[in-house]
């Protein structure tokens, strides 16, 4: 008996892609133009129509990408699958579609016009191209690409301005794109634009030359971090690092125990708009003793038993929180359920300010406690992902971490 779309896509996530792919092209099309399937489904049988669209249900289809109450998902699918359909392009540029906040629309009409050609799109497509989010910015990428396979890169450069850093951002990517050096955007003013502008680069001599002519140190910075990607040569960035006198950002009341635990857990994977400085520092310094968490714990519960204050087994700032993952650990104890936070970062300790006997107990088995100015601190142009945010944090989050 032949299989039916029901019986290929049976529920969400249990999908036959090959089934539907080789099912016949009107029948799908029937399924996602029809609002009373799961949308789930529907949307797999838009994957499964890519590169044939039957003609005759095109207008249909196009419907439910109109349909402000249909399914997000499947409008945005579809947006994907019609991309080429010149009669969809007075919907995409009407101003109503800036007012259409279904997830992932917004996103979906800016490619399909891009896709379509639609110069006047170049901007929103570079801002959305610069965006933090992977997904984001791919579509925007997508939809400039599109309009530079329609009208070639220097009308779409004519189309972004200097002004904005997003503009010039896009403009470096076209340019790499044509074979332009883009070795330039090293000294942009916006970190962001110089983080994605390395990026592009694959000439280990040309960035060893930069060196000499870079107006900045941070261009130099970017340049010797290029180079380190490249090459992963650790005895030359360290060179280089020591020539442009280590640079790195200081931070007030941040001593160099608590910057090197952060250095090397953060500075090599901050966020884009991160300072350069954390990054080489990161690279170019020696990370601090590996920490023995296991012996940490037990030491920490060995301490509070001793001082009399009831410990309860330690656990996870995961297990603790019921999801996720971080940098510390929890020791609960005593009848109100208090909390002390031992780091896995190093000896760093941290709960209740006016518990000083925990505080004394943990101190005295080698904790360091911090109290609340030092945990206060901020750590300057450091970017680290946290709850969606990704600018810098204080010493407290940093060395006890917690996201779901």
């Amino acid at each position: 008996m032949a299989k039916t779309i029901k019986k290929l896509t049976p529920e969400a996530g249990r999908t036959d892609a090959a089934g539907l792919r080789a099912y016949d092209a009107d029948a799908l099309a029937r399924c996602v133009a029809d609002a009373k399937q799961p949308w789930w489904r529907r949307a797999d049988c838009v994957e499964a129509l890519a590169g044939r669209v039957p003609e005759r249900r095109v207008a249909q289809l196009i419907a439910r990408v109109q349909d402000t109450d249909d399914v997000s998902h499947v409008r945005v699918a579809l947006l994907g699958l019609l991309s080429d359909r010149p009669e969809l392009l007075p919907w995409l540029r009407h101003e109503d579609r800036h007012r259409d906040g279904k997830y992932g629309m917004a996103e979906a009409v800016l490619g399909a016009r891009g896709a379509l050609g639609d110069l006047t799109a170049a901007g929103a497509l570079a801002t959305l191209a610069f965006d933090l989010w992977r997904s984001r910015r791919e579509t925007g990428e997508a939809g400039l690409d599109g309009l530079v396979a329609r009208h070639g890169v220097e009308a779409v450069l004519a189309q972004l301005g200097g002004a904005r850093p997003e503009d010039r951002s896009s403009a470096v990517r076209l340019r790499d794109r044509a074979g332009e050096d883009v070795t330039d955007a090293l000294a942009d003013p916006d970190r962001q634009v110089a983080f994605r502008a390395q990026e592009l680069l694959t000439d280990p001599e040309r960035l060893r030359g930069h060196l000499a002519e870079a107006p900045t140190e941070e261009a130099k910075l970017w340049a010797v971090y290029a180079l380190h990607r490249l090459t992963e040569d650790t005895d030359e960035t360290r060179r280089l690092y020591e020539e442009l006198g280590r640079p790195r950002v200081e931070v007030a009341g941040l001593d160099e125990e608590l910057r090197a635990a952060i250095v090397h857990e953060y500075g090599r994977w901050c966020e884009e708009r991160s300072d350069p400085r954390w990054r080489m520092e990161a690279l170019c310094t020696e990370p601090p003793p590996a920490t023995d968490t296991a012996e940490q714990l037990r030491r920490a519960s060995a301490a509070l038993t001793a001082a009399g204050v009831g410990p309860k087994p330690p656990i996870s700032c995961a297990e603790d929180n019921g999801v996720g993952d971080g940098t510390y650990d929890v020791i609960r104890y005593g009848e109100s359920g208090d909390a002390v936070f031992i780091s896995t970062l190093g000896r760093f300790a941290a709960g209740e300010d006016d518990h000083p006997d925990v505080r004394r107990a943990l101190e005295s088995a080698g904790f360091r406690w911090l109290d609340e100015a030092v945990r206060a601190i901020q750590v300057t142009d450091l970017g680290v992902y946290y709850f969606g945010s990704r600018g810098p944090l204080g010493v407290d989050t940093l060395l006890f971490y917690w996201q779901d």
